[in-house]
């Protein structure tokens, strides 16, 4: 039987009183499991989903710093707990419509009553260790782009890990869904051709992927366009997978991979794509960036340049003001990413003399992908706890949803930009309409 000293019998019933409260006016089929095992629902029906409280602390830690990172913290330490599905079902059930306008008609005079006794309830440190060393998470001008601190922080935690919620080819980046219903497999392997259709791959062409992940997109050209492709990734994980999948695959003599930096590379490539490495640039490396690509691509040569960006504001300064969720994603998951807007991207493209010819988003394509994802990886959450631990992993399903969510509602977009070299007058070497892209 669970026993209460007086203090947390008071704090219990401030807490009950609170939350009933809330339901008066939230109303949201979900409820909230305090401490002592008892259920206070926010809602007037039944749902299987609550929000699991492990003491009054983690109240008190939250009401003295009410800020997303600290309920980051709490959920990772597994101080606050979704139970009754994974985070996609409880975000599905529990983002109802107009919430700030119906939080607004709470009595907050009555609330701050209730959380009096909570303000100096002690709570150990949400301590999350998993967090970028340097501290320092924003790209800097004329820092190396593809920093390898950055990037390995981020890719190397394991092949086994990433392929617990990957489709087969391991593509980390958006898939192309022809069909909502389609498997993230089928999805993944349309984005590939798609990619290819765009760059208009032709046999005994070369081909140069920046930032090549597993190797999907290379070994797919190689396979089914004939193209001799190259490959970068500064990822030790994926470098030594790719290595073994082209062997596996009979590549050697179509396929290159190498452990470098795409900036270090010389020569001439008929196509260059670069695949979700976009924002691990910095907007301030953005100019000398495309000025690379620029330099290595034929003249009438194709880029495929996608990535995921922000929406524009009406001035520089508060378009550079990052929001907390975005602040967070490079402190815990992406160190050094940095989200331009595609305005701002195509202006610089022009700027680097390239010629832009299709401009194509696929924030729902996004949206359905990373939802695959954060379900995929929930559904094998055990294994991924003993791969990467209990904090990682919660901090990855976090990750995993709030991006779906941020791409469902328009605060991450994501846009795939074809343009093309145009250093001597004349015609392009794009057809007349984009009619063989969804050819059968």
């Amino acid at each position: 039987m669970f026993s209460l000293i007086p203090g947390r019998k008071r704090q219990l019933q401030s807490a009950q009183k609170a939350l009933e409260h809330v339901r008066s006016a939230l109303n949201v089929p979900v409820s909230v499991k305090l401490w002592d095992g008892s259920k206070v629902s926010l809602g007037e029906e039944e749902s299987p989903f609550s929000i699991a409280v492990n003491g009054p602390g983690t109240i008190g830690s939250l009401i003295r710093k009410p800020t997303l990172e600290n309920v980051l913290r709490h959920y990772a330490c597994g101080r606050l707990e979704i139970e009754g599905g994974d985070l996609i079902q409880f975000g599905d059930t529990a983002r109802v419509p107009n919430s700030k306008a119906r939080l607004k008609k709470l009595n907050k005079w009555f609330l701050f009553r209730q959380m009096l006794p909570f303000v100096f309830a002690g709570a150990d440190a949400a301590k999350v260790t998993h967090e970028f060393a340097d501290g320092d998470v924003q790209r800097k001008a004329g820092e190396n782009e593809q920093n390898r601190d950055y990037i390995q922080f981020h890719y190397d935690l394991g092949n086994d890990f990433y392929a617990l919620f990957l489709d087969k080819e391991m593509q980390y980046s958006c898939a192309y869904f022809t069909d909502w219903d389609n498997t993230i497999d089928q999805a993944q392997r349309d984005k590939l051709d798609m990619i290819c259709r765009k760059l208009r791959l032709k046999p005994d062409e070369s081909f140069l992927d920046i930032g090549c992940g597993w190797g999907g997109l290379i070994c797919h050209a190689a396979q089914h366009y004939g193209v001799a492709a190259h490959g970068v990734t500064l990822s030790q994980a994926q470098y030594d997978f790719v290595q073994a999948k082209i062997k596996r695959l009979g590549l050697e003599d179509r396929v290159l991979v190498e452990l470098r930096d795409y900036s270090s590379l010389e020569g001439t490539y008929d196509k260059i794509a670069s695949i979700g490495m976009f924002e691990h640039v910095g907007i301030a490396n953005l100019p000398a960036y495309f000025k690379k690509l620029y330099s290595l691509l034929r003249d009438k040569g194709i880029l495929l340049n996608h990535g995921i960006t922000r929406g524009a504001k009406p001035d520089r300064k508060g378009f550079r003001k990052l929001r907390p969720e975005h602040k967070l994603i490079a402190k815990y998951i992406f160190p050094g990413a940095e989200l331009d807007h595609i305005g701002h991207s195509v202006e610089l493209m022009e700027a680097s003399k390239f010629e832009v010819h299709d401009v194509e988003g696929w924030r729902e394509h996004y949206a359905m992908t990373t939802r695959h994802w954060c379900q995929r990886l929930s559904a094998r959450k055990e294994e991924a706890i003993a791969m990467v631990g209990p904090e990682k992993y919660r901090l990855w399903v976090a990750y995993l949803a709030g991006v779906s969510f941020a791409f469902l509602d328009g605060s991450l977009r994501i846009f795939q930009v074809v343009a093309s070299k145009h250093a001597s007058k004349g015609q392009s070497e794009l057809p007349a309409t984009r009619a063989d892209l969804y050819a059968a």
